[in-house]
């Protein structure tokens, strides 16, 4: 058992492609033609980016595609070491003046940097349309190694730093998302559709704890899986904190999310963390369904108190870090939602490839060709 919940730690949780077969449909038809998609696509991407900057006071920016290795503003994803970044040396000028730099695996520490270089008041955010690369994903029908999200930050005060500040800015999130999916909708009725239900109105908050407590002896995505059948959107609290059986809900890295920090259930329980994930229920891929990460961010204190538990005190000399420490950057709260996987959900798509183009192994796409799933080449 405990072999089991520590592999599924991190990672999509299909472990090869043949297992990965038995999860596509079988019966899978495209409700939108190839350039029908394209159209629905941007009709989405137009409506969330404007919803997002409206709901939540954002302005669009520019975002890197490749960041200088010793910023420490790349993010890694995790705290086990599992997922690293493509890294190349610019030799630039025959070598005089150098830059090793990574390719991005999300804009994370970047976008609260950005709060300051942008001079972000409290109440005043960034949206962007960020781009990167996760070279170390398993290829499955909603993993990719290319990988597009809208990034945001907001700036916050110490007061905001709560359970109900991160509750009224995920409905305000969910709003758009349900707004985005109706507006689709008008423009493609065909999406609607009586074997793919709608998304629930709102979202139900539960607490890594909780859910681990409902279902103790499930893997996290077993867990996840089973909620999402209850709840068909839900809003999972804590991750990252060790729980009741001795494993976080998921690893999350230490030095951008505050999973540390002791608050209080709706019961009146003792919990931790001010962070969580959006999860829905697929009713094509009849699965889990992630479609975004956020959190308020880490403090001088908790980033302390993290990269003390993960091990990673050696992170504090870094630029980024030490502006933390230092007070020199803004307290926020910011998250990322995948572009790709909401574009997936809402025009009811079997595979991720039908809205992203990127690279495939031969497997995958024969695989797909034989269910009559599109993928774009």
């Amino acid at each position: 058992m405990s072999d089991r919940k520590k592999a599924d730690l991190a990672g999509p949780g299909i472990g090869d492609y043949a297992e990965l077969e038995k999860i596509l449909p079988r019966d899978y038809r495209s409700l939108l033609s190839p350039k029908e998609t394209q159209r629905a696509i941007y009709a989405v991407k137009d409506y969330i980016e404007a919803g997002l900057c409206e709901a939540l006071n954002l302005i669009r920016v520019t975002v890197p595609l490749i960041v200088d290795v010793d910023s420490g503003v790349n993010d890694l994803l995790d705290r086990d070491g599992s997922r690293t970044p493509i890294q190349f040396h610019i030799s630039n000028d025959r070598d005089k003046h150098p830059i090793d730099a990574q390719i991005v695996q999300a804009a994370t520490k970047w976008k609260r940097m950005a709060l300051k270089q942008f001079e972000m008041q409290v109440g005043e955010g960034l949206l962007t349309d960020m781009r990167a690369v996760r070279k170390d994903y398993f290829l499955d029908h909603d993993h990719s190694a290319y990988v597009d999200q809208w990034d945001w930050e907001l700036a916050i005060t110490a007061r905001q730093r709560t359970l109900a500040m991160l509750k009224d800015v995920v409905r305000r999130i969910w709003k758009v998302l349900k707004g985005a999916e109706t507006h689709v909708q008008r423009l493609f009725p065909q999406l609607k559709d009586g074997r793919y239900p709608d998304l629930p109105e709102e979202l139900t908050f539960l607490h890594a704890e909780e859910i681990l407590e409902r279902f103790p002896d499930l893997p996290r995505k077993q867990r996840e899986t089973a909620i999402v059948q209850e709840y068909p959107a839900v809003f999972i609290i804590g991750i990252g904190w060790v729980l009741e059986d001795g494993y976080p809900h998921e690893m999350r890295a230490a030095d951008y999310d505050d999973w540390v920090t002791e608050t209080v259930s709706e019961d009146g329980r003792p919990m931790h963390g001010l962070n969580g994930d959006i999860l829905v229920w697929n009713p094509v891929t009849k699965r889990r369904h992630e479609l975004t990460s956020m959190g308020i961010r880490v403090t001088a204190e908790t980033l302390r108190r993290q990269l003390e538990l993960s091990g990673q005190l050696d992170f504090l000399k870094l630029p980024y870090h030490r502006a933390i420490i230092n007070n020199e950057i803004p307290l926020s709260i910011g998250g990322g939602i995948g572009q790709s996987r909401t574009f997936m959900l809402l025009l009811r798509k079997a595979h991720i490839g039908e809205v992203s183009a990127t690279v495939w192994p031969a497997v995958l796409k024969d695989m797909c060709r034989k269910k009559d799933i599109f993928v774009i080449e």
